[in-house]
């Protein structure tokens, strides 16, 4: 097991694609970890990019690496639209170096504050890269069985995918940004 690093380090959580190419690059604070896995943050202000596309946050969020590795759940704080995005994953968790990575594998479990609600993303992606990849079968079947699993455990707002596990997470943020520690800039 990689050692983690002290809770509040800035990091860059680096995401690939299958085949290897990048993907998307957050920044990132390393908040500790619990019983469900490893927690991470962004404050307002920080990025996200991949190849042709950037994102700043608007809101705070937190995102949860579970030891299984097979999605990364982040919880957007309020007033945010998108209360909970799941990125479905493989290989989510640590490099050799110490720095949190992952591929990126194209379902996505989205909850919207309004009347969408909840439902599995960008199937359309999923199955045109899964030929293009050649994802291999058993990953296609266990992944698609996770977020089918994922959508239920977001609509019923099961642990930890419930504002009870995420405020103290959130609030943990809240206490480094106040404290100064890695308020603002690319990690």
């Amino acid at each position: 097991m990689t050692s983690r690093p002290a809770p509040g380090t800035r990091l860059v959580f680096r995401w690939r694609k299958w085949d290897g190419s990048p993907h998307w690059e957050q920044d990132c604070v390393y908040l500790g970890s619990d019983d469900w896995g490893d927690w991470f943050g962004q404050q307002i202000g920080w990025r996200s990019v991949r190849p042709g596309r950037e994102f700043v946050c608007r809101e705070p969020n937190v995102t949860l690496v579970p030891a299984s590795g097979d999605w990364a759940f982040t919880h957007n704080a309020a007033p945010h639209p998108v209360a909970v995005y799941i990125d479905l994953a493989w290989d989510a968790g640590w490099d050799d170096d110490g720095a949190p990575v992952g591929i990126d594998m194209d379902l996505d479990v989205v909850r919207r504050t309004d009347e969408r609600g909840t439902w599995i993303d960008d199937r359309d992606e999923w199955d045109e890269h899964r030929v293009k990849y050649g994802y291999p079968a058993d990953v296609v079947t266990h992944l698609e069985s996770v977020a089918v699993d994922l959508e239920r455990r977001v609509r019923d707002r099961e642990a930890p995918f419930s504002d009870d596990v995420t405020g103290p997470w959130l609030k943990r943020l809240a206490d480094l940004a106040q404290a100064g520690d890695g308020e603002s800039g690319r990690a």
